[in-house]
């Protein structure tokens, strides 16, 4: 009978850690209350603190207690303030129909004026950028229809763009998408789909240019070669140029359109 009850008994399993997430409120330097994103993860070797345009993110490993996360936060408390000052737009506040006097695109503020009308629509003119809005609009209907916009615009740019470089391609890219990424620009995918970071839509003309030729080049050279860069310069000459003004601007385009759309 015990032989049995020692076959038939249970096996204990061991229970694999699972990535833990939680919000944990935080007052920077200047006063300003966020919330830092606080991980639990298995994989983590040590503490770590990041920050892009979603917010801040301590990363914890799996044994660590949470007093050394909090005074991990608090030790890199100057640090912390003076990344999300990086991400703060003086100037750009949230889209508000009918209040909303500039939007930024290609490079430039441009003067925005507001009508009514039955549906959303956008454009640009002679004198500036308009928005066609409903009277009960709520400001979410409206941010979606801005970045409607946006895709249009950088759609439009593309079409402009492509076909001086499409005959020296390989093949052309699969299809191409718009898409809002943390620290990303552009990538290539394996089927050759082409996804642009739609904040590209914010920056100036050439900087947009650049990244389209640099992707596309993926297609020719799928690393980071000197043979990939002497496709790229081949192309694009002025590439350091546009590099140099992404890592000048590049936290502010996506920090404004992150203000803009949501």
């Amino acid at each position: 009978m015990s032989r049995m009850l020692r076959l038939f008994a249970p096996k204990s399993v061991a229970v694999k850690p699972q990535l833990l997430r939680e919000a944990v409120p935080f007052v920077l330097e200047d006063g300003r209350r966020i919330d830092v994103l606080r991980v639990r993860d298995p994989r983590a070797k040590r503490l770590k603190l990041s920050v892009d345009e979603r917010g801040a993110r301590l990363t914890l490993p799996w044994r660590a207690s949470l007093v050394s996360g909090e005074r991990f936060l608090y030790e890199h408390r100057s640090w912390l303030t003076a990344q999300f000052a990086g991400f703060t737009q003086p100037g750009i506040e949230p889209l508000a129909p009918g209040i909303t006097a500039a939007l930024p695109l290609h490079g430039a503020m441009l003067p925005l004026r507001w009508t009514e009308g039955r549906v959303h629509r956008a454009g640009v003119d002679e004198s500036g950028a308009w928005f066609e809005t409903p009277v009960r609009a709520s400001a979410a209907a409206s941010a979606r229809a801005l970045r409607d916009f946006y895709e249009a615009q950088g759609r439009a740019a593309l079409g402009r763009w492509m076909p001086q470089y499409l005959a020296a391609l390989p093949r052309p890219p699969a299809r191409i998408v718009f898409k809002r990424t943390s620290s990303q620009w552009g990538s290539l995918a394996p089927d050759a789909t082409l996804a642009l970071d739609l904040s590209l839509v914010l920056a100036r003309p050439s900087a947009f240019e650049y990244v389209l030729v640099h992707e596309l080049c993926h297609l020719i050279r799928a690393d980071h070669s000197r043979a990939f860069w002497r496709e790229v310069e081949a192309r694009f000459p002025a590439w350091r140029d546009e590099r140099d003004y992404f890592h000048a601007e590049g936290r502010r385009l996506k920090a404004m359109l992150r203000v803009l759309v949501g």
